[in-house]
């Protein structure tokens, strides 16, 4: 017997960060939208514990204990005093440390699948509460759709859409380390005073309408000055899709996939041909939001 679990990429529509606290983490209103590219996770019963690994970019993907979907399983098991006797396999379509939280999307799909085989019964809430410890976005991946997260954006509140979103996601060569683009924003705001992280209420209400145009006027990303000063290439990534006709463009999450809204499917698969023979980026993939969370298939 083996399960498998759907789970989508996000980026973050407005991702607003405070001042770093001592924990070391910064507060966040990071509003997450989840996109439809999707990972497969698959979880079979095995005499060990394994992570497997295919699609573009698998070798960038840490195949031992420390894989987010190896911790989930451990996390899993252990609440539930059972072995994480599991081999589990990564059938990878997210870009890979492109600020789309692959990795987290891995983490949340494992926990499913698990749950599943290992038919534990464990609420919605202990599932949110196992993901929370893996990681920031780690909740939003299990729960998808649209969804407010505060604190470091783990709490989540969810998010009705009226519509849908047409975007285009550059993927870069190479990634961006989450850790070095949080600690550049320190630097590049040190001395100054940060702001307590709010969420756009014109951003909010565009989502609840499905209003593309209110929506494009709101995108922000507090992280996209540090993503920029640590890759300054991206600008032109930015330009080429602002000039093929994207309404709106911004780094997603900490980079350095970028995304790019478009006013429909037809606009959207016109910026994608133009991005790709650009010599800005190394592909660009054509999506759809909302996406629905982790899901058994």
């Amino acid at each position: 017997m083996s399960v498998t679990v759907r789970v989508p990429a996000k980026v973050n529509v407005q991702l607003a960060v405070g001042a770093p606290r001592p924990d070391g983490f910064h507060d966040l209103a990071n509003v997450f939208l989840a996109v439809g590219l999707y990972d497969e996770v698959t979880v079979t019963p095995a005499d060990a514990l394994s992570v497997t690994c295919s699609g573009p970019d698998a070798a960038q993907v840490p195949l031992d204990a420390g894989n987010l979907a190896a911790r989930a399983a451990i996390a899993l098991a252990d609440r539930h005093g059972i072995a994480p006797d599991v081999h589990i396999h990564i059938s990878k379509d997210i870009p890979v440390a492109g600020g789309m939280a692959g990795g987290s999307a891995d983490a949340a799909a494992a926990l499913v699948a698990c749950d599943a085989l290992w038919a534990t019964g464990a609420t919605r809430d202990e599932l949110l509460a196992i993901c929370a410890e893996l990681g920031s976005d780690v909740p939003f991946s299990l729960v998808g759709g649209a969804a407010l997260g505060i604190g470091r954006g783990e709490q989540l509140t969810p998010i009705d859409v009226g519509g849908t979103f047409h975007w285009v996601f550059a993927v870069a060569d190479g990634g961006l380390s989450t850790p070095a683009v949080y600690g550049e924003f320190d630097r590049l705001t040190a001395g100054t005073d940060v702001p307590a992280p709010e969420a756009s209420p014109a951003l909010l209400d565009a989502l609840r309408t499905g209003s593309t145009d209110v929506l494009a006027k709101a995108l922000s990303n507090d992280l996209q000055p540090a993503a920029l000063s640590l890759r300054p290439s991206l600008a032109d990534t930015l330009a080429a899709g602002t000039g093929a006709g994207a309404l709106a463009a911004l780094v997603s999450g900490s980079g350095p996939t970028t995304a790019f809204l478009a006013a429909d499917a037809e606009a959207a698969r016109r910026i994608a041909d133009t991005l790709r023979t650009s010599g800005t980026c190394r592909t660009a993939r054509v999506a759809v939001s909302p996406a629905p969370g982790a899901t058994i298939v």
